[in-house]
């Protein structure tokens, strides 16, 4: 008996031990959903959720619904007859932790805003920078058709000799006439560098009129920060980082522009919106509530449960994936849009903070084990 006692005792200590371990971490165990591991958690984790505008949530949800049918399906038309917006969201959805592949739930959060550029329809010894649109001899192929596992990628390039070879870097767009119209001609070749960085603008034309453009394609290289290009060359020290620092030392050393920028061989070509800065989804961009991620793992559409900083202040609401960046890369990665103007471009241009993500997923919809 007391053999059988001491036996007890043990798988006793090893359940209240040993065994919690061991169901945490298959609590905790990712599942898949496309390319995105997700830890099923509750709302009442979500730091601050208690303290949110969940009427003003309902209704980024009604507008983002708007491009995004298909992924809430009922629940956008569900959406407009709701008398309370908390309700609906507990009901309705279930957060699931977004971590890397090493169980990992933390990323980086930025934040990116609308510039303002002054320009002219015609070129002139002030207006001297074009903003091109697309440029017709630019051929995107993509493979998906032929390879489903490439649907997120697509080749760009050019024909020539009856093959596609890579088109033109932003160093070698420089000394070629582009196949292109020309949507306006600025006044700095380093504002316009960073209306490419943003991907939409407000133009503030000569004859006082505005001309808001947007993303519209890309030239096929890969994004570069000069950022770290400055901080390699160890013209900025890393504490000192920002976009307001990259342009001052930009505007500082002019001789050494278009190596810097040239740095960055991608190249954004754009289009006139009807509205200030539009994502890639096609949606007006909302402060503090639309984010850019990387479709790769997050499609657009998508709403998301968001837990960092801004400033000295802690920063927790629901934000929608409706646009995306070049220097967006990987599932912990978001770029908070935060409006126009001197503030947003504040804010925006020293926004370099730690992120916890959750994706909101509805509860009719199955995740893929």
């Amino acid at each position: 008996m007391a053999f059988m006692k001491q036996i007890t005792l043990f798988l006793l200590f090893m359940t209240l031990f040993s065994g919690c371990d061991f169901v945490f971490h298959q609590a905790q165990r990712p599942e898949k959903l496309g390319n995105l591991y997700i830890v099923k958690k509750s709302f009442s984790q979500l730091p601050g959720f208690k303290t949110l505008n969940y009427d003003a949530i309902l209704q980024n949800f009604q507008n983002n619904c708007k491009k995004s049918q298909k992924i809430y399906k009922n629940l956008c038309e569900k959406s407009l007859h709701v008398n309370n917006a908390k309700l609906f969201l507990l009901q309705n959805f279930t957060p699931y932790s977004i971590v890397d592949k090493n169980n990992k739930d933390e990323g980086l959060l930025t934040g990116y805003y609308e510039p303002q550029l002054h320009a002219s329809l015609k070129e002139s010894a002030k207006y001297k920078y074009p903003i091109y649109a697309t440029p017709k001899d630019l051929v995107v192929v993509d493979l998906s058709s032929i390879y489903p596992e490439l649907k997120h990628y697509r080749l760009r390039g050019k024909i020539q000799n009856n093959k596609l070879v890579p088109y033109f870097s932003r160093k070698e767009s420089q000394f070629h006439d582009l196949n292109a119209s020309v949507l306006c001609y600025c006044d700095s070749k380093i504002e316009r560098f960073f209306l490419e960085v943003q991907g939409s603008g407000k133009v503030i034309l000569d004859d006082n009129s505005t001309m808001y453009i947007g993303y519209d394609n890309q030239n096929g290289y890969k994004y570069a920060s000069i950022g770290k290009y400055l901080l390699k060359k160890g013209e900025i020290l890393p504490q000192n980082i920002s976009l307001q620092s990259i342009k001052a030392w930009l505007i500082k050393h002019p001789s050494r522009v278009d190596e810097v920028l040239n740095y960055n061989k991608s190249m954004i070509f754009f289009s006139k919106h009807n509205q200030s800065a539009t994502g890639a989804l096609g949606l007006q961009l909302r402060v503090k509530s639309s984010i850019a991620v990387d479709k790769k793992y997050i499609p657009l559409g998508n709403m998301l449960y968001l837990s960092s900083k801004l400033g000295n202040k802690k920063f927790n609401t629901i934000v929608f994936a409706q646009d995306t960046g070049g220097a967006i890369k990987g599932p912990l990665r978001a770029d908070l849009f935060l409006g126009s103007g001197s503030k947003a471009l504040k804010i925006a241009g020293k926004l370099k903070a730690p992120l916890k993500l959750w994706l909101l997923i509805p509860n009719n919809k199955e995740v893929q084990k």
